[in-house]
């Protein structure tokens, strides 16, 4: 019985309807444009920041560094999803094989993984940079930046490597049709006809550690940042951290919140259409909004910008 079960995943006859959101939609077509619109403002948005990093030496710091990372993963996140979606919704098709389905799921798992992690690595270099300001270039050296950056990648691929695995080799003898736009491991899991609830206590065990751990990093940083933020005398120093913190907390509040939302929440909460329209909003939305947030209240990054596009000088500071 096995063996037919696993067979049965594995031919051609295995393949995957994704009932996606365009069959909840009245004016699909629409739809797809503004999903292109938002895919091409993602892509350009982070690569337009990931050069601009790269280019300018003032932009040459850890903190930069880290939004780099976080650039690059959202632009491969969205890649993972949106091209496909659109695709099909162009061609008349919303078939996917299970191969490709598996790997669009780790993808998506170890992307969203070494995200959290990096947040939570991005909000320990604000806790260096403003509360220990002497020690920051020994405690944020190059190696100690491509050390974090290689743990949150390594991280995130052993979410996907964990998950994917799994979720994939359970037997799916129901209906083939994923009520998603793509291969969320909870959207999966729903097809199967075994009992799956021991590995569901596992995968919600499995996230609270994931966000645990990154949640206690974030909170203790910014919690002595606040506390060093409110001793500062300089109005103009206490502006500058504050803005610097409050761009990171909004992009934690956004991924994190969804992330728990589709993970930690019990599944009476859960409907197909919620699940999707809280996947649209950090696979889709969370990558177009990032750079905006790190750019435009950011004026190191405007006037990188505005050198690259020689439209005048790069700063304008008076010195007393």
């Amino acid at each position: 019985m096995e063996n037919t079960n696993w067979l049965a995943n594995h031919t051609g006859r295995s393949d995957f309807t994704l009932v996606g959101i365009f069959s909840e939609s009245k004016h699909p077509a629409l739809l797809s444009l503004v999903i292109f619109v938002l895919f091409l403002m993602a892509l350009s948005g982070n690569t337009i920041l990931i050069l601009l990093i790269h280019s300018d030496a003032h932009l040459h710091t850890p903190m930069y560094f880290f939004i780099s990372q976080l650039s690059l993963m959202d632009m491969m996140y969205i890649s993972v999803t949106v091209p496909k979606m659109l695709i099909d919704q162009v061609m008349g098709m919303n078939k996917i094989s299970d191969i490709e389905c598996g790997i669009q799921m780790f993808l998506y798992v170890t992307l969203a993984g070494s995200e959290f992690f990096l947040l939570a690595s991005m909000a320990y270099d604000h806790y260096v940079a403003i509360c220990d300001p002497l020690h920051y270039p020994v405690l944020m050296n190059h190696q100690v930046l491509h050390l974090l950056a290689s743990g949150c990648w390594l991280l995130g691929s052993v979410d996907g490597f964990l998950f994917t695995p799994i979720t994939m080799t359970f037997p799916f003898c129901r209906s083939r049709e994923i009520h998603h736009f793509f291969c969320e491991v909870p959207a999966v899991l729903k097809l199967s006809c075994s009992d799956t609830s021991v590995y569901e206590i596992f995968m919600y065990l499995c996230c609270v550690l994931m966000l645990l751990i990154p949640v206690i990093v974030i909170s203790g940083s910014y919690y002595f940042i606040l506390i060093t933020i409110h001793r500062m005398n300089s109005v103009e120093g206490q502006k500058k951290a504050f803005v610097t913190c409050s761009s990171h907390m909004t992009v934690v509040i956004l991924f994190y919140g969804a992330a728990i939302y589709t993970y930690m929440l019990p599944s009476s909460y859960h409907t197909p259409e919620k699940d999707m329209m809280v996947s649209v909003f950090y696979t889709i939305l969370t990558p177009v909004l990032n750079p905006l947030v790190y750019s435009l209240r950011n004026k190191d990054v405007m006037g990188a910008l505005k050198k690259m596009l020689n439209v005048g000088p790069v700063f304008q500071e008076t010195i007393k």
